[in-house]
């Protein structure tokens, strides 16, 4: 089946927060309705924060979140971070994921990023290689990762 990849649009909230369910075994649980929307509200105003579905006959199988970070090197040229890679459980291994990274890196390079980045907190070789497969190099770069003392935060990768 082909894949149909467009940025997910104000209406489309419920169907990312139902794929989500398939990015984590466990998560923090969303605060108030109220807040939820009033952060995708403020996604959903700004150029430097992209979130794009992959659709498959009107099924959202797939996501991940593109932001650009403008920058005072090289050149003035912003660069991209992707987070939040998502395929559905039921529709994995079909290409649908590579896809959407494709799509997301396309769409950096078009905005003039002089490099897109992403990490990922699983750490087993099926996925390095399928992020390899998508274009991105696991020994580019080393990361390092902070997380605040003060919160669960310490949890959750």
């Amino acid at each position: 089946m082909t894949i149909d990849i467009r940025a997910l649009r104000e209406a489309d909230l419920s169907l990312l927060l139902d794929l989500y369910r398939h990015l984590h075994e466990v998560d923090d649980p969303l605060p108030a309705w109220e807040t939820v929307t009033a952060v995708w509200q403020t996604i959903q105003n700004s150029s430097h924060f992209l979130y794009f579905g992959g659709f498959v006959a009107e099924q959202l199988v797939t996501s991940c979140t593109l932001a650009l970070i403008p920058n005072l090197t090289r050149g003035c040229r912003p660069y991209g971070v992707i987070e939040n890679v998502v395929t559905h459980s039921a529709f994995r291994g079909r290409g649908y994921g590579k896809a959407i990274l494709q799509h997301a890196c396309h769409v950096a390079w078009g905005q003039d990023c002089y490099k897109v980045m992403l990490m990922t907190g699983r750490l087993n070789e099926q996925t390095f290689r399928f992020y390899e497969a998508a274009g991105f190099d696991r020994h580019a770069k080393q990361a390092f990762i902070a997380k605040s003392p003060c919160s669960d935060d310490n949890r959750l990768s």
